[in-house]
């Protein structure tokens, strides 16, 4: 009995061993059940990431296409990472349609932003999917490619070590002509399992093409949900979206359904696996851009970067919840938020898509869209479709819900005097805010400036110019005090009279991750 006894306390001996018996601990003094005193519990540490993933959707079926590609991680990002290698780099993916797995392996750059593909429209053999188009070597400094391929492939992206925290890749394309015609400008997405495209649309002159990358080695099953006014719009070939390993598949919305919307939201959710997802839009009047995401369901939203030119803003709602959602409008501009005058409030039926037209809401003066709750509190994700521009010169932007930074923000290919950034303090306190331009992809020296953004104003600004810098840079928002910041970048690149631009939301970086302390407690071998 006895020697049973001490072989089944050394087996649980062995076991806690293994397992490691690591528990969270709670204050000191603290008693807890049964009376017994604990160790202290510390505050998570923040430790930088170890790797990340950035997945860019094929560009352009355009032979007027010109892409550029930038990859940038902050300097000092990895402090106390303690990777002994680094390495980032950006692949191509295979292709399922449109050419997409066709791609030319002399479009990269050699990091001096030199394109060595001369013809660039398919003078060159198809490389192989994995094929190298993009490495960054260092923190601090931008690298570059560009292509002018109409059949240009998606990206599969990772960093590994101390290249991994902050790293963000930007996809822009200048489309000189034809539908769409425009800037498309995209930050390369982090895959996922869940994405809200408010602003979507299948009316006639419009081509919205939903764009699902998968990273991994096994196959991802993706459901395509539409939202219209209605409700959900019968769209059967959208659900059970099979992607396979390594690969993109583009969708075009209008093969969805045969009634045409004109104010969409679309739900990529899969079903298993995870993918990356963007949803470009092309029409063939008012040029076109990538839609990005809103952030996550919410009863606020922030849509801030509305510029001071816009010639028609049009905001699209949609509540995901199983309850209505009533929301007050404000436009934060530079000197406080006011309340659009006709534009007052808005219900959003649950399941339903609601849209309204602000017209020119900025009034000469850039600024954000605030939703509040009015009352009833239900979530919603949110879009504003932003046209600049008159009758054959417009061009169209999209900005989406932003969540607040909370703590720093990266976006790469800021262009000398092209680049504006929108920041938005929608409460009642001021917020503080650094911003750092790198050194150019092609040499110079970083530039830092702080700005004080007043309690309930967007502060537009453009960011300090790197001296002596050349090529694109990329620029980094910290949040340094005060109340919550939403942000967003607009690149404009005018082009034969037409206002060319994209913007670009500003979500936090994710470049670090909350790790508990733990340790060993033996004491839970006697509970």
């Amino acid at each position: 009995m006895k020697r049973t006894t001490l072989s089944l306390f050394a087996a649980t001996a062995v076991l806690a061993a293994l397992g490691g018996a690591a528990v969270l601990t709670v204050p000191s003094g603290a008693e807890g059940t049964g009376g017994t005193a604990r160790t202290a519990a510390k505050t998570p540490a923040r430790l930088p990431v170890q790797r990340s993933m950035a997945l860019c959707p094929a560009p352009t079926s355009s032979d007027v296409g010109e892409t550029a590609y930038t990859a940038f991680t902050p300097a000092g990002g990895a402090k106390g990472a303690g990777a002994k290698k680094s390495a980032a780099e950006l692949l191509s993916a295979a292709g399922t349609d449109k050419g997409a797995d066709k791609k030319d392996e002399g479009d990269k750059k050699d990091g001096k932003g030199k394109k060595d593909d001369k013809g660039g429209k398919g003078d060159k053999s198809p490389a192989p999917a994995g094929t190298s188009v993009l490495s960054l070597k260092e923190p601090g400094k931008p690298a570059t490619a560009t292509t002018g391929r109409s059949d240009a492939p998606a990206l599969i992206g990772s960093a590994d070590g101390a290249l991994a925290p902050g790293w963000t890749v930007q996809q822009t394309t200048v489309v000189a002509a034809g539908s769409g015609r425009g800037l498309h400008g995209l930050t390369c997405t982090a895959p996922d399992t869940s994405f809200w495209f408010p602003g979507a649309s299948t009316v006639k002159g419009r081509q919205d093409y939903v764009h699902l990358t998968n990273p991994d080695s096994t196959a991802a099953v993706v459901d395509l949900e539409l939202y219209g006014k209605d409700g959900r719009i019968k769209a059967g070939a959208g659900e059970g979206v099979t992607v396979p390993p390594r690969s993109t598949v583009p969708v075009l919305l209008s093969s969805l359904t045969d009634a045409p919307a004109e104010d969409l939201t679309v739900h990529v959710a899969a079903r298993s696996g995870r993918v990356g997802a963007g949803l470009q839009s092309a029409d063939d009047k008012k040029g076109g851009d990538w839609i990005p995401a809103s952030a996550e369901p919410s009863a606020d939203a922030v849509l801030p970067g509305i510029p001071a030119d816009a010639t028609s803003v049009r905001l699209v709602v949609f509540a995901p919840g199983s309850d209505d959602a009533d929301l007050k409008l404000r436009f934060a501009g530079p000197n406080g938020a006011i309340t659009p005058a006709g534009h007052e409030t808005l219900h959003v039926r649950s399941g339903m898509t609601a849209a309204v037209d602000l017209g020119d809401v900025a009034k000469g003066e850039a600024g954000s869209l605030l939703l509040t709750a009015d009352g009833r509190s239900a979530p919603v994700v949110a879009a504003l479709r932003v046209t600049r521009g008159k009758d054959d010169k417009q061009e169209t932007a999209f900005i989406p819900a932003v969540a607040q930074l909370g703590g720093r923000a990266t976006v790469a290919d800021n262009r000398p005097k092209g680049s504006t950034l929108a920041l938005a303090a929608p409460g009642k306190e001021a917020a503080q805010v650094k911003i750092t331009s790198s050194a150019g992809s092609e040499g110079g020296e970083p530039a830092v400036k702080t700005y004080t953004v007043k309690p309930g104003t967007t502060l537009t600004v453009e960011p300090p110019q790197p001296p002596g810098a050349k090529g694109s840079f990329a620029v980094t928002v910290e949040k340094v005090s005060g109340g919550p910041v939403h942000a967003s970048r607009m690149l404009a690149l005018p082009k034969d009279g037409v206002p060319m631009f994209t913007i670009q939301p500003l979500p936090d970086d994710r470049s670090s991750v909350a790790v508990p302390e733990t340790g060993q407690d033996l004491s839970m071998l006697n509970r």
